[in-house]
């Protein structure tokens, strides 16, 4: 049997004839009344346990849902879990699951790029595709995935890079790990190594305690100054990650700050605007990834900002979860 859990998104509206535009409508009945076909892929059990557009969605929300998810898989009847969620935040609670849950039995989690108000609507195909991945013995060790488009996602490589395409969802550096063809799951290479450790008084199915949200993003930009890094720092930020330029490099007007914020406790990670490739110490000048690193930044190797900004909530010293993934520095 698999588990269904609904937390809203797209895959669960309808557009709403007054304004035209896409609104919150269904519930998991409402929902799976339109799906009939998942009956004939595994015996299921349904809940609903929010029902967020996706820029709703916070750390919090994605740490309440990991908690449930978390209950789920320890039942001795739950082969496997679905999860439906907003596209717009997919890719970063998807991640969350896969580093802080310890089961190994796969987590899909699915959304839809149309409304039921579509002609296009791809909820109903994304839902069965991501029931088969869930239901199947092969996908067992793999973690948890996105399923979009009958594309097998790794959480760790997923990136939503379309703002309306049906297929917006890839993994641009290294493709997917599979694809559902014809109903069977069909996996093509491993996926990303996991998490092995465990924290000391983390719940049952969860590899930590809690998580603690007072972490900032800064989007590094030409010819910035240090205000954005200085105001996180006063506000009480405990992580700041920058998204860098190319291989994890800064304008030099922004050091003095970062190597501040360093001593004052904060930890810095570096991560790339660009969404394929890895940061690394590459370059010595002032502002370049070794400066960065000289100064006590850590570099996020592959990780997206987004990404790399919830592992450092799950972390108190700024670099072990960092170098605990595979290929990061």
């Amino acid at each position: 049997m698999i588990g269904i859990l609904f937390t809203g998104g797209t895959i669960s509206m309808r557009v709403d004839p007054a304004t035209g535009a896409a609104v919150p409508a269904m519930g998991s009945r409402e929902l799976l009344e339109l799906v009939p076909e998942l009956a004939a892929v595994a015996d299921f059990e349904a809940a609903d346990v929010s029902r967020f557009p996706g820029p709703h969605v916070t750390p919090q929300a994605m740490w309440a849902l990991a908690e449930t998810a978390a209950a789920w898989l320890e039942r001795d009847g739950i082969d496997g879990l679905v999860i439906t969620h907003g596209t717009d935040t997919l890719e970063e609670t998807a991640f969350l699951l896969d580093v802080v849950l310890t089961s190994d039995k796969p987590v899909a989690l699915v959304g839809a790029m149309r409304t039921m108000s579509d002609a296009s609507w791809d909820g109903p195909s994304n839902l069965i595709a991501a029931a088969r991945v869930a239901a199947s013995p092969a996908s067992r060790g793999r973690g948890t995935m996105v399923v979009m488009s009958e594309q097998i996602l790794a959480a760790a490589e997923v990136m939503k890079m379309h703002t309306e395409s049906a297929s917006a969802f890839v993994s641009p550096e290294f493709g997917p790990v599979g694809v559902v063809d014809g109903g069977r799951v069909i996996y093509r290479r491993e996926p990303p190594v996991r998490p092995t450790w465990r924290a000391e008084g983390a719940a049952p199915g969860l590899r930590v305690a809690g998580i603690d949200p007072r972490v900032d993003v800064i989007q590094v930009a030409t010819g910035m100054d240090d205000r954005f890094i200085r105001a996180s720092v006063a506000a009480g930020a405990r992580g700041i990650v920058l998204v860098a330029f190319g291989r994890g490099n800064v304008p030099p007007a922004i050091m003095p700050a970062i190597r501040d914020a360093v001593a004052a406790g904060v930890n810095v990670v570096v991560t790339s605007r660009c969404p394929t490739g890895r940061v690394s110490a590459r370059y010595g000048y002032d502002g370049g990834g070794l400066d960065l690193q000289r100064a006590g930044a850590v570099l996020a190797g592959d990780l997206s900002g987004a990404k790399a900004r919830l592992l450092l909530m799950l972390n108190g010293d700024g670099s072990d979860l960092f170098r605990q993934r595979t290929r990061t520095e």
